[in-house]
């Protein structure tokens, strides 16, 4: 174990005490993997917790491989939700808290999404630094993306999952959440189809407790991205999830709303606009296209990218602002004609 896990965990017995459990006790801790036809995957994450944390619940959205047999095989209880309701992520997790309660509610639990490996020891940690300190609601670490040098794609995950360690106001759908803060705030919101975990941190953080990524690898994730078309539908579900905070949330992620009216919506226009008759305009509005993705490759640049890598990332992030604005009109359109808020699959 390392000198940085180990720092969380108690230095006489190794083991975490809170003011979840009894007094001298360990507190309990149970994991939720939600997937939908993730294969191998899945089983890999399966294998991963099964050595760190003794009750596991997995949710099934609608898989039509064997994800429900593999997961029964080794040893987790598995939930099959019902294929009538849309599904979504926040559903799924819900379910698997759901299941837990049935038999009892454990101090923590670990969500997870299916497609990521949980590395050996973060359990441990997690709850460590959760028993420590009553105020924390949430805790996560860091994620890294399996195969990095598959594609672009996999590649900006890569540096997306890359955030420095302290307090955060959201994080990502991998965390270890105290239950008591899980039911004060009732959980996830079902309708919720993208940020479905930044709006349930962002309400965490509303009803007082604290968030923090520590620093302890937490996750590998696979992304297994290798086509620009599953690059523009995640774009687009992205998208959607900027629009939805929007409404639920004003303030947050207000940046990425006007990022992506901006590159993918006012520059488009101004181009063509210069083609069909304000001669010069697309001119114009390349040279800012331009300048905005080498400031763009730059700010990359800073983190330890090549320069090539740092121009090729930020080619397609800028590229990204078009489907970005896709999913924002998506969502703002199902909402004037009260449509369900369904998934946007990418894989």
């Amino acid at each position: 174990m390392t000198d940085v896990l180990a720092s969380f965990l108690d230095s006489t017995t190794g083991r975490a005490t809170g003011p979840d459990a009894p007094a001298g006790a360990t507190p309990t801790v149970a994991a939720v993997v939600i997937g939908r036809n993730e294969g191998a995957r899945l089983v890999a994450c399966l294998d991963s917790l099964a050595p760190q944390a003794p009750r596991l619940v997995y949710v099934d959205s609608g898989s039509t491989d064997d994800s429900v047999a593999a997961a029964r095989a080794r040893g987790a209880q598995a939930v099959e939700l019902d294929t009538a309701v849309p599904f979504t992520a926040a559903r799924a997790r819900n379910a698997g808290a759901d299941a837990l309660r049935a038999d009892g509610l454990p101090d923590f639990i670990q969500f997870v999404d299916g497609d990521c490996a949980v590395e050996p020891g973060w359990i441990d940690a997690a709850a460590a630094a959760l028993a420590a300190d009553p105020g924390l609601g949430l805790v996560t670490g860091w994620r890294s993306e399996m195969h990095p040098e598959a594609s672009v794609f996999n590649r900006m995950a890569e540096a997306e999952w890359h955030r420095p360690a302290g307090p955060i106001r959201t994080c990502g759908g991998d965390m270890m959440v105290r239950t008591t803060a899980f039911e004060q705030v009732g959980g996830f919101d079902p309708t919720v189809i993208a940020a479905e975990d930044d709006e349930f941190c962002l309400r965490l953080g509303k009803a007082g407790w604290r968030l923090e990524r520590i620093p302890v690898p937490m996750t590998r994730h696979d992304m297994a991205m290798t086509s620009p078309v599953a690059f523009w539908r995640r774009a687009v579900r992205s998208g959607h999830g900027f629009a939805q905070m929007g409404d639920m949330h004003p303030p947050h992620l207000r940046r990425e709303r006007l990022r992506s009216w901006f590159h993918g919506g006012l520059l488009p226009l101004a181009f063509f606009g210069g083609i069909v008759g304000l001669g010069g305009l697309e001119f114009v509005v390349l040279g800012a296209w331009l300048l905005l993705t080498l400031r763009t490759a730059r700010n990359l640049a800073r983190t330890g990218l090549g320069v090539a890598e740092s121009l090729h990332q930020a080619a397609w992030l800028s590229f990204s602002k078009l489907p970005n604005l896709i999913g924002l009109l998506t969502y703002q359109l199902r909402r004037a004609r009260g449509g369900a808020m369904r998934i946007i699959e990418y894989k």
